[in-house]
């Protein structure tokens, strides 16, 4: 269904000013409507004195005179390759060593030739590629462009998660290509897990220690340079995920309706006394228990004392609340598969661990527990620590939210699937989505903070129109962007794809989308209900269907968002974009990935997937 049509976007202008981009564009036209001829003449002094300082990037570290400065370059998805950047980059001033930070999708490849010193910080995406913002400097150094880089030391920091086949692919990727092109590493690769705090810090210490010894060799004179200007302080964020904000739980509501098989919760959270802030966009953390009884099985199979006081994350605790509050069994990754083959002693296990390629053992640990595991092979009686050792930190969950600070000054919302499914014969649960769907009610605390995420914004520029693809709950942050449009008053148009499995049962916030289309608010609205017909239909199906006008609007500055499913959704709605891009602007294929590649640079197409 759909409002006005996309021509009524048609009065903004489609053209950007050389390198600035739309938004920018329209931003700088409408500051210099406002100026008087002195007041422009002076704006241009003072924009002109900027372009005649020296290069931030331009400054060489190869003479005598200009001792060695450390290069922090990061990719980043969640925040998290940001902040153990801007860490390293703390780390090495308290040293003693000029550092700077950079965000990869802002380095200009061209200076990586001079560079002398460098380590990289970055993220991986579940299939092994590079975070959107790493892409383009990715490519640059696996292109024939890439320089000699002989002169160049540097260390990698790679982060990631161990439960996916791809683990820290990224970050070996970076390493292996340095090297190749003639750098010479001052460490060896760390790879960092989810929890990646301790493994990163002594990644940046062996780095940052190689990095003294040769400063002291090459710089006797002890002399620091600090390139370009210093990098911006972190901002201080109130709640963490070591100082949690413990929010009342004021609604929890099921959304789907009866005689759907897919549960799918909206929670409603107090911020009452809290000076807890977030936009559109941001993404709420939480760290919800193991289930007891899941707990007491384990247990039970090893025959351990669930009083057995144990150390874990520091502090010590009894081994059955260190099991349900502060370690992860529900995910077997390859690490504990290793650590179990060694007392278990177990030939097929063995084979697995010794012959078996990560894929395969992958591939085992997909659908199955921890329990599941040491029941299948057995080992001699271990000690409760030895069980703890093995057992990654429970890994905090993250949702985004669907609500608007301005429009809920003391709320936050929440859209939440629960997580439920049969595999290798017993029923299986996801272990916050169910924990807030069964356990919570109103009333209840839950221990949550907020993760900011700059990637995934609205313009700046509130006239400016945009297009929101969400299927399922992928949904819930275009909520919050249309609350946060309505209470601004933003004169932008408005284009949402949604999809899910059923119209009667699954169309997530079916009244609030309807409201905004009756009110003007919400200009278009295309659905997909995959089930209710015998063809399946998906968002990236409408997309395709209305690929004139989606095409139009985005030559007409639209800024496209895309949230849900990273393993076939995204994937899917990117290759119908680019197809809607070669078929209706006359492009190849290539010229069509190269359009939606500038998009990303501009932030005009940003995606929040998982």
């Amino acid at each position: 269904m759909s409002g006005k049509p996309a021509e009524a976007v048609s009065n903004r202008e489609p053209t950007s000013l050389g390198p600035l981009s739309i938004d920018q564009g329209v931003l700088l036209k409408r500051l210099i409507e406002t100026l008087t001829p002195d007041q422009i003449n002076w704006v241009s002094g003072y924009l002109a004195g900027f372009g005649a300082e020296p290069s931030d990037w331009s400054q060489s570290a190869t003479g005598a005179s200009e001792p060695l400065a450390l290069t922090v370059l990061y990719g980043s998805e969640t925040g998290n390759a940001k902040l153990v950047a801007e860490r390293a980059a703390s780390l090495a001033e308290c040293r003693g060593v000029s550092a700077r930070v950079c965000d990869m999708a802002q380095y200009p490849a061209a200076q990586l030739r001079n560079e002398r010193l460098l380590m990289v910080v970055t993220a991986t995406h579940g299939e092994g590629t590079p975070p959107d913002s790493a892409l383009d400097f990715y490519e640059f150094l696996h292109s024939r462009k890439a320089p000699n880089l002989e002169r160049l030391r540097f260390a990698v920091l790679a982060l990631g998660d161990s439960s996916y086949e791809f683990f820290c692919q990224t970050g070996k990727d970076f390493d292996e290509r340095l090297a190749v092109l003639g750098a010479t590493r001052l460490a060896p690769r760390v790879d960092c897990d989810i929890d990646f705090e301790e493994a990163a810090d002594n990644g940046i210490e062996q780095a940052l220690s190689a990095v003294a010894e040769l400063i002291e060799d090459t710089d006797p004179a002890g002399n620091v340079v600090t390139l370009g200007r210093p990098t911006a302080s972190t901002e201080v964020v109130a709640y963490h995920k070591d100082r949690p904000l413990r929010a009342e739980v004021l609604e929890n509501i099921r959304l789907d309706g009866r005689g759907s098989d897919h549960e799918v919760r909206h929670l409603e959270l107090s911020l009452s006394g809290s000076d807890i802030r977030y936009q559109p966009g941001d993404v709420l953390c939480l760290r919800a228990p193991n289930r007891r009884q899941l707990v007491i099985e384990l247990l039970d199979v090893l025959g351990l004392d669930p009083s057995a006081e144990v150390s874990v994350q520091g502090a010590n605790a009894p081994l059955e609340n260190a099991l349900i509050e502060h370690l992860e069994i529900t995910t077997v990754t390859p690490k504990f598969l290793q650590a179990w083959a060694s007392v278990a002693m177990d030939p097929e296990l063995d084979a697995l661990i010794t012959t078996g390629t990560r894929a395969d053992q992958m591939s085992f640990a997909h659908g199955r527990w921890i329990v599941d595991v040491v029941s299948r092979y057995p080992a001699n009686p271990i000690a409760a620590q030895d069980l703890v050792d093995m057992l990654r930190p429970l890994a905090a969950r993250e949702y985004s939210i669907a609500s608007s600070l301005s429009a809920w000054p003391e709320e936050l919302h929440i859209t939440v699937a629960a997580v439920r499914y049969r595999s290798h014969g017993r029923d299986r649960h996801g272990v916050a989505s169910t924990h807030l769907a069964d356990a919570v009610t109103p009333g209840d605390t839950i221990d949550v903070w907020v993760r900011r995420n700059d990637r995934f914004r609205l313009p700046a520029d509130s006239s400016v129109p945009i297009i929101m693809i969400g299927p399922g709950t992928g949904v819930a942050p275009f909520r919050a962007f249309m609350q946060e449009r309505e209470s601004v008053g933003a004169k932008g148009d408005n284009w949402l794809f949604f999809g899910n499995r059923y119209f009667r049962t699954d169309f997530l916030y079916q009244t609030e989308w309807q409201h905004w289309v009756s009110q003007g608010l919400l200009t278009r609205m295309d659905v997909a209900f995959s089930r209710d017909q015998a063809e399946k239909i998906y968002v990236q199906d409408r997309l395709r269907q209305q690929g004139r006008d989606v095409f139009h609007w985005i030559e007409l500055g639209a800024h496209v968002y895309v949230c849900g499913d990273a393993d076939q959704m995204a994937p899917d709605v990117h290759t119908a974009l680019a197809d809607i891009v070669s078929e209706y602007g006359g492009h190849s294929r290539e010229e069509a990935e190269s359009y939606l590649r500038q998009l990303q640079r501009d932030h005009r197409y940003q995606r929040d997937v998982y």
